[in-house]
Formats: C-alpha cells, structure tokens, sequence
C-alpha cells in the first residue's frame, strides 16, 4: 500500500500540469470556450513535453472510484435532518460536466501518451474509463457530447450532442475494442486498482460491457447491437470477474489524498441518520448487514441492548418534513450512520463494479432469458459475495457477523429465489437484494435501477415523482447553446425538465 500512496503522490505532482491545462481547455468540452490563445502556456519551460500514462493512471483511477453521497439520499438510504436536501426530496436541477476537464481530458491524455510509446494496455484501460464516464454522463442528462469531446487541441471548442443511442452503442464497441487490445506483455504501472494485472481490467472491461447492456433492458436494440444477443455472447465467451478478489474497486490508505470520500465529513458527524426504508428491509430479513451501515439508535445504547438487536436500530421517513425526522432525535429513537464511515480513513474499498453487482446482473440475464443457467445460482452467489466482502473488509467483523449463517439467511422466506416464479417476482427479488448492497457503493446505480425496474418499490411524497434525469449545467446554456438547444428539442421537446424521459426509459 505504501508504493500505492507514493505513486498517487508523484502522479499528482506530475499531472499537475495537466490539470492547469485541462481547465484552460474546458472549452473543448462544452464547459467553456476559451478565447485565448493557449501558446504561452504551451510554451511554458518547466512543462514537460509528455508525461508517462503511469501517473495518469493513478490519477485518473483515485478521481473516478469514489464514494458519491448525494445518491444515498435518493435512493432512500439516508436522510437529513439539519434542511431539505435536494436529493432527498427529488428536486435537484443541474447535472455538472466537470467529469470532461477532470477525468475525461486526463484519459484522453493517457490514451494519447500510450500510444507514443506503443502499450495497448494503458489504451484499453483508457477506453474503459472513457465507457465509464460517457455511460454515467448520458445516464444523468441523455444525449451529450461525446464524438467531438474533448477535443479542443483539434480546434472543437463547441462539440455537438450525440444522441443517447449513439452514445451506448459507441462505449460498448469502446469496450470491445479495450477487452481486445488489453495484453500480459505491455506493463502497467501505476495502477492502484489492480496493481497491474491486465487479467483482472480484461474481467472488468467485460464485465462493465454486461453492465451496460442490462441497464439497457427496456430496449432491444442499441445501434447495430441485439442487446440480449450481444449480452449472451460476452457472458458465454469472454473473462468475467470470478469472486470479490476481481472486484473493480479502490482500496483506501491513511495517508494523505489517498483516505475515504467521507472521513472527517462534518455532516456524517451531526445530521446525516438512515432511512427507515432501507433499515426495514434488513430487520425484515435479520440482515447482519445492517450492523455494518447504521448505527444504534441513543435510546437502544443507554437500555444496553446488544449491537445485534435489531430492535435497536431505526430511520426516518425520507418522504417527511426534515423537522419531522429531527424530532426523532430528540426522542433518541433514530439511527445515525455508522460513524466508521467518517471516523475511518480507510473503510471498505469503494467499487465502480463488483463480483457481487455481476452476478446479480447475471441473475436478471437468466431470469428474462437472455443467458442459460439458473438465475438462482447466480442470486445466491452474489449475496454470498456481498456478505465475504463485509467480512472482509469491515473492522471487527465478529461483532456483526458472528453464529450469522449465509446459506441458512438464502433459504428465509423473504430471501430465498424460486426460478419458477414470474418474472416480475425475480426481477423484484434480484434488484431489491441489489440495492441492499450498495450503501455507498456504485454511485447511482441503485437509482437507475429503480428506474428502468420499478424495484425496490422507493416510497414518495405524492405529487413529487422521482426524476427521470438532471438538467443540463448552465455553462452548456452560455457556451455550447446551439448544440445544446437543438439535442433538446430532439430529445424533449426542447424542454430541459427533470421529469422528461429519456431514450433508455421509453
């Protein structure tokens, strides 16, 4: 770990560069466009003409595995009690691009320097996070720069709108082309997710296309692609990730720049508590997980129950008033979040991907008939996954887990999988189980599940759906309006409305 922290160390130094770089070129990204000319900065001495895609790397991986919070809020996990958090109510507006200066520009960079010095490796991973970050973009907002992104030092400073459909197909032959280029002879240094074991990205890359193409299951096609097709043909024949060892995750260190997203976070400290809807589908289950995200309410701490007293743990209604839920602090009957997560610099690593996630997306591909197999092998591998790796990684983990027995908790009755049932019953089953392993994990995909999937059932205030998507940032509005104006009318009748669906939901 200590070679890990040293390489994120020389990495920032050495992108340092390149970062000043990136936002003098934001206009290349539709974030701005920069008059000035950019030859005295490029003339500058002391930057160096190329940087090895090593530091890159680093850099690049530390800024996209994450740990995002605002989705915890929308997908019903936490709550706030100190104001109205715009998530928790689903009323949030603006998406940000700064994805496009912070990590696509820098891996456009890295792609760019690989190929200088011939290794396909850093190239293939280089894909693979340009397939992330497009992904998660379109998914926010749907149609958005993509083809003509980031490519200010072409002369586009005001790239135009791909479609959403365009967007998918283009990442998923992105990824394609990575799980072919990706090799055991070129090395690769700096990697702080794999430690450089091109296998293990080959396991990702693939792994990440099945991702795609099952949050794509509301259509058929995508470009050229049969979406099931393109899916049984990657599960049947191409390296997947085999047990949480593959997980495509960042292990945190103590040591500067290098800690959990959330160590030393205030708000997880005074007014950050659980939501009932989530804790409930633990107690409902007698769930050992539970231990491990919220913590004891006061009232259950000064009666001396013991931290495996379900009773002892409680939420507040993300759908009421925030004073409504502050009341339950006063009346020491709410749990806050486990204060591991902000008093622990390093706590579980933070995935964009998991074993556990795969073999739940696996479970769905065999329940609607997309693969052969049984859905139930890989649901019950994926809990099993999920249960080794908090073992794994959560401090102490006899406290929580200790006489808990995993094959016994997937025969209960709310757990247990019958692949006789009708589909809808093993979508629910699948997806809800899912979303009970994401507490601060994958960022929003427990949200885009809900979407396309109608599971968990996310309680709601009447008369305030949950949005279909985010607005576009302002600065599109000011410095890529043409583009921007004509993707909305395309997409939603030129209205830039949380609540307008876009194409992967119709």
């Amino acid at each position: 770990m200590k070679n890990n922290i040293n390489v994120i160390a020389r990495a920032r130094q050495t992108a340092k560069w390149f970062n000043i770089k990136s936002i003098l070129l934001a206009g290349a990204l539709a974030l701005t466009s920069c008059e000035s000319s950019l030859d005295t900065i490029n003339e500058n001495p002391n930057d160096p003409a190329s940087i090895d895609p090593k530091y890159l790397l680093t850099f690049v991986s530390k800024y996209t595995f994450q740990v995002d919070g605002d989705n915890m809020y929308a997908s019903r996990m936490m709550i706030g009690t100190d104001g109205e958090n715009t998530y928790q109510y689903m009323k949030w507006n603006d998406a940000s691009f700064e994805v496009y200066t912070k990590g696509l520009l820098n891996t456009g960079k890295m792609i760019q320097e690989a190929e200088k010095i011939n290794n396909k490796n850093y190239i293939a991973i280089g894909k693979f996070f340009r397939a992330y970050h497009f992904f998660n973009i379109s998914l926010k907002v749907g149609s958005a720069p993509y083809s003509e992104a980031a490519k200010g030092e072409s002369g586009i400073t005001q790239p135009k709108y791909d479609t959403q459909d365009a967007i998918m197909s283009g990442i998923l032959s992105e990824l394609k082309e990575a799980n072919d280029l990706i090799n055991t002879n070129d090395k690769i240094e700096g990697d702080i997710v794999f430690g450089g074991d091109a296998l293990k990205w080959k396991k990702l890359i693939n792994s990440f296309r099945l991702k795609i193409l099952i949050t794509l299951s509301k259509k058929t096609t995508v470009g050229s692609y049969n979406i099931a097709t393109e899916f049984a043909a990657i599960a049947a024949s191409q390296p997947l990730m085999t047990s949480i060892s593959d997980n495509g995750e960042l292990k945190f260190a103590d040591a500067a720049d290098s800690r959990y997203s959330m160590f030393n976070n205030s708000g997880y400290g005074s007014s950050l508590y659980m939501a009932d809807y989530f804790i409930n589908l633990f107690k409902d289950r007698h769930d050992p997980r539970l231990f491990t995200f919220a913590a004891q309410t006061t009232g259950a701490k000064e009666a001396g129950k013991a931290i495996t007293d379900f009773t002892g743990y409680n939420g507040g209604n993300p759908t009421s008033p925030y004073s409504d839920n502050a009341a339950l602090i006063t009346a020491k009957n709410i749990s806050k979040v486990n204060d591991r997560f902000y008093k622990d610099a390093t706590n579980e690593p933070a995935s964009v991907l998991s074993y556990s996630e795969l073999e739940f997306i696996l479970a769905e591909a065999a329940a609607r008939g997309w693969i052969s197999g049984s859905a139930k092998t890989h649901y019950d591998n994926a809990i099993k996954a999920s249960f080794t790796f908090y073992q794994t990684y959560v401090k102490n983990p006899g406290q929580y887990f200790t006489g808990f027995d995993v094959n016994q908790y997937l025969t209960t009755p709310l757990v247990v999988y019958n692949n006789s049932a009708p589909l809808e019953t093993q979508v629910e089953k699948i997806i809800t189980q899912k979303y009970m392993t994401m507490f601060h994990q994958a960022q929003w995909t427990s949200y885009y599940d809900y979407l396309r999937t109608g599971y968990p059932n996310y309680p709601l205030k009447a008369g305030v759906p949950a949005p279909f998507r985010f607005r576009y940032p302002q600065s599109e509005y000011s410095y890529n309006n043409a583009n921007l104006k004509a993707a909305l009318t395309t997409q939603y009748g030129g209205n830039d409305n949380i609540n307008s669906k876009p194409w992967w939901l119709q």
